[in-house]
């Protein structure tokens, strides 16, 4: 007869980052900080790409969905953690863990691939400006972000399946501060082995063909950039694609590290602390670069100012 699953109709406890009631007060502090930042940056955002005709380009049509997919992402997580810094035990029931492990990694990996997406239209944009209305016009535009989203939804359902068959009957306390894979394996009596694998390798497969596709990219860029004879026209040739750039270095180190490392190297802890840098402070950055380094989006943001005053 096998393990009883003592979880199957009880709540999960997620431990959280600290059990010492004045560093949560601060985290609670900090982070607030930062998901109100996170969350009214890329709505700003959001608004401006939608209100500003100049705005209406493919390229600001994946700078908007970047920016969708980063309020949606964070806030998955982000309440739910800060409500944890304010109780003594932070529960969370069997079907709500496994929901938010779901759109965890739904929203995560859609990131993930429209990132890549975004370095295939800058290449295009640099290396084929001629024909760049040609190749990314509205239409496909529109599929190459739907298709993000629907791999992505196809990506979290194959992960969040075999998770759910796994028997948990001992601790009901997840070490982390929300519902992961790797916290919710060591958690569980049955042989992950099977799950270990496919975090590898359908893991491994879509985060390496998405940072190969980014990696091809930016090759071509880059030779076609040093290609260029003024150093005016190098820099501004550069400059288009440096925020997009910026981004996918700090989304994929943070990706590589957290779920391609070698499991006699995992650390909840340090897991723990990446995940905070990948949920809370990314989808603040991702506007603020945006909008820091991009010169159409500053001026829309002028404007939009200027309208209200």
């Amino acid at each position: 007869m096998g393990p009883v699953n003592q979880t199957k109709n009880g709540d999960f406890i997620l431990i959280g980052l600290s059990s010492d009631p004045n560093v949560k007060i601060t985290l609670f502090v900090i982070f607030s900080l930062v998901y109100f930042t996170s969350i009214t940056a890329n709505l700003v955002l959001i608004i401006v790409t939608q209100l500003f005709k100049e705005l209406h380009t493919p390229m600001y049509r994946f700078i908007c969905n970047l920016s969708l997919l980063d309020v949606t992402f964070t806030s998955v997580t982000v309440p739910k953690m800060l409500m944890g810094l304010l109780l003594e035990r932070n529960y969370i029931s069997h079907v709500g863990c496994f929901v938010q492990l779901y759109f965890f990694h739904f929203l995560g990996s859609s990131e993930c691939f429209l990132l890549s997406i975004m370095g295939y239209d800058r290449y295009v944009a640099i290396c084929h400006p001629l024909r760049y209305s040609q190749i990314i016009d509205e239409k496909t535009c529109i599929k190459l972000a739907s298709g993000c989203w629907i791999i992505g939804f196809l990506y979290s359902l194959v992960h969040t399946i075999l998770t759910s068959t796994l028997s948990f009957c001992a601790s009901k306390e997840v070490n982390h501060f929300l519902c992961d894979m790797p916290p919710l394996l060591k958690l569980s009596c049955s042989d992950t082995t099977p799950n270990v694998i496919v975090i590898l390798g359908l893991g491994g497969l879509a985060a390496g063909a998405s940072f190969l596709l980014t990696i091809i990219s930016y090759f071509y860029i880059i030779s076609t950039i040093l290609q260029i004879r003024s150093t005016d026209g190098r820099r501004k040739a550069f400059s288009t694609c440096a925020s997009h750039l910026t981004i996918v270095l700090i989304f994929y180190g943070t990706i590589l590290v957290m779920y391609l490392r070698p499991q006699s190297s995992y650390s909840m802890e340090h897991d723990k602390m990446l995940s905070v840098f990948y949920n809370v402070i990314t989808p603040m950055l991702n506007p603020m670069i945006y909008s820091m380094r991009n010169k159409e989006v500053k001026r829309a943001l002028e404007k939009l100012l200027r309208k209200k005053n």
